[in-house]
């Protein structure tokens, strides 16, 4: 699917929009529209609750896209976005109060509070969807609406969507076409608003401060999980809820699994430990990796791979500004990792033909970032509308993560560098002219992570 065009020139910003309605949901709201058109309608739907065992549940975290336009923070809803309707732009289907049920569960806002808690301008029961959203969705085009993230709701919508085409035999149309979210909101939760930066800059902060809790408490003979619980105290001392993500703490060979969460080896001395921790507060998250020596000093072999690392890190935080191009900043930490890799004798050269061939990929086979913001891998596409790659725009945050493993199983490896994971993460804002490393506040040159681990036992 090709991504509608970009706001033009004369689409209302959203901070001219929260003037106007003096609410930052309904300002969203109202961009969306925007990019909608009068033709289009929008639905957005609350995650489900999940069960855990028998009958205990996950704790509930609210859908992204709906958070965003509306604030609401309850399952069972569903918002659907009417731009033009001189009535009820925004309709919200949630859960009747229930005293019986709230006693157990804690308080619903209710049908009667929405338009005083959310913003609705019109609401019902969420048990009469089925009957309600054929009407609110006829007379309008196309439809953008998520498939395929919770199949029960899927059934819901397009039963409503076949009853909003039935209706076109009295005279009204129903959507034709069901589009992805990818080219309407997404696009705008690229990009950050003020706003959202600053929510940013206090979600990595606290994940700074847990990482430079974590360096300073690592003792050879701790476990993995302790060190994991040094860390996301001070998240929730400082307003978490949780990690944004399941948080990987892996000691020596483990920091060689990518997304490592059992987090139960005990620290040896000698080893590395890899850490990627980041505090989600008020919805938005920081996502930063860290690896340090349990010991407290690098050995030669170690150094030698950290310092790869951060070379090819720091060569890619140097390109970043408007303008440049997503995919250079891969091939710039291919660029680096690859030559370090020859110098090495991991790869064979020369280097040209080394990353033509890919085998640099035996130990640095991931991606060098991804965007960042609500989600841990937020949303956004990562080419334009042309299928070109993206182009870097001020506001847009993402992630810096070259690395490097040498995987225990990985065949052709010298010897010496077996079991050494190591992988450098930051999270950058784009700015006018260049770019901030958000995260600046957690150690990274070998020297300072040396002078920092183990001080706090």
């Amino acid at each position: 699917m090709t991504a509608p065009d970009q706001a033009t020139a004369s689409e209302p910003t959203e901070s001219e929009l929260r003037e106007q309605s003096g609410d930052l949901h309904a300002a969203r709201r109202a961009r969306l529209g925007e990019r909608l058109g009068e033709d289009g309608v929008a639905i957005f739907a609350a995650n489900p609750v999940r069960n855990r065992s028998n009958d205990t549940f996950y704790a509930y975290r609210p859908n992204s896209d709906l958070w965003y336009l509306t604030g609401f923070e309850e399952p069972e809803a569903l918002a659907v976005v009417l731009p033009g309707h001189p009535e009820h732009p925004f309709v919200l289907f949630l859960r009747d109060r229930d005293l019986g049920v709230e006693i157990w569960d804690g308080e619903r806002v209710g049908v009667e509070r929405a338009r005083e808690h959310v913003g609705a301008d019109l609401a019902f029961p969420i048990h009469e969807l089925e009957e309600r959203l054929p009407r609110l969705l006829a007379g309008r085009d196309r439809l953008v609406y998520g498939l395929g993230r919770d199949e029960a709701m899927d059934t819901r919508v397009i039963r409503a969507l076949k009853g909003a085409q039935r209706l076109t035999s009295r005279g009204r149309k129903g959507p034709r076409v069901v589009m992805e979210p990818d080219g309407f909101l997404h696009e705008m939760r690229l990009v950050k608003t003020p706003e959202e930066i600053h929510a940013l800059r206090a979600a990595v902060a606290v994940s700074a401060e847990g990482h430079l809790r974590g360096m300073k408490m690592t003792h050879p003979g701790m476990t993995e999980f302790e060190l994991q619980a040094e860390i996301e105290y001070v998240f929730h001392k400082n307003g978490a809820r949780s990690p944004g993500y399941p948080s990987i703490v892996g000691a020596g060979p483990n920091a060689c699994v990518l997304h490592y969460i059992e987090n139960r080896a005990t620290l040896m001395e000698g080893q590395l430990v890899l850490v990627d921790a980041g505090a989600e507060v008020d919805y938005y998250t920081g996502d930063i990796t860290r690896t340090w020596p349990v010991s407290g000093r690098f050995d030669g072999y170690q150094r030698e791979v950290y310092d790869l690392v951060l070379r090819a890190q720091m060569d890619v935080i140097r390109l970043v500004r408007p303008g440049v191009e997503w995919k250079e900043l891969h091939k710039a930490a291919v660029q680096t990792i690859t030559e370090g890799l020859v110098d090495m004798g991991v790869v064979d050269g020369p280097v040209d033909k080394a990353i033509e061939d890919k085998t640099f990929r035996k130990v640095f086979m991931h991606g060098t970032g991804h965007w960042l913001g609500i989600d841990v891998h937020d949303v956004g596409l990562y080419t334009d509308a042309d299928e070109g790659s993206r182009t870097l725009e001020p506001g847009m945050v993402f992630t810096i993560e070259p690395g490097v493993y040498f995987h225990p199983e990985q065949e052709d490896l010298p010897s010496h560098l077996v079991g050494i994971g190591v992988r450098i993460e930051d999270n950058v804002l784009v700015t006018e002219d260049g770019c901030e490393v958000l995260s600046a506040g957690v150690p990274k040159e070998p020297e300072e992570i040396e002078d920092v681990v183990g001080t706090g036992v």
